[in-house]
């Protein structure tokens, strides 16, 4: 699904999607609400995975808890669509000559 898409089903403009996707912007209870029932998931599929800060290790190595893995994915959606899939698929192929 394309960023226009989710805008149009949401009923917001895709600018506002993208300022979601890069974290510009914090999307609000109602409007995850929205983006779910778009996407027929329910919203607690975006908190799969997560845990209560009483049940998390106390030494936290998960790569998507580092501030580094935010910032890398902040700038990865700045990159236009077309160029965004071909890094994508660069970032792929030379994690499997690892």
């Amino acid at each position: 699904m394309t960023q226009q898409q989710l805008a149009d089903l949401v009923g917001i403009k895709f600018q506002q999607i993208q300022k979601y996707e890069t974290g510009m912007n914090r999307v609000s209870a109602s409007r995850l609400w929205d983006i779910s029932r778009a996407l027929d998931v329910p919203p607690s599929f975006f908190f799969e995975g997560l845990q209560d800060d009483a049940d998390a290790p106390a030494e936290q190595d998960d790569i998507m808890n580092k501030k580094e893995t935010l910032e890398l994915l902040r700038t990865y959606y700045m990159i236009p669509e077309s160029q965004r899939k071909r890094l994508f698929d660069l970032a792929r192929a030379l994690g499997q000559t690892v």
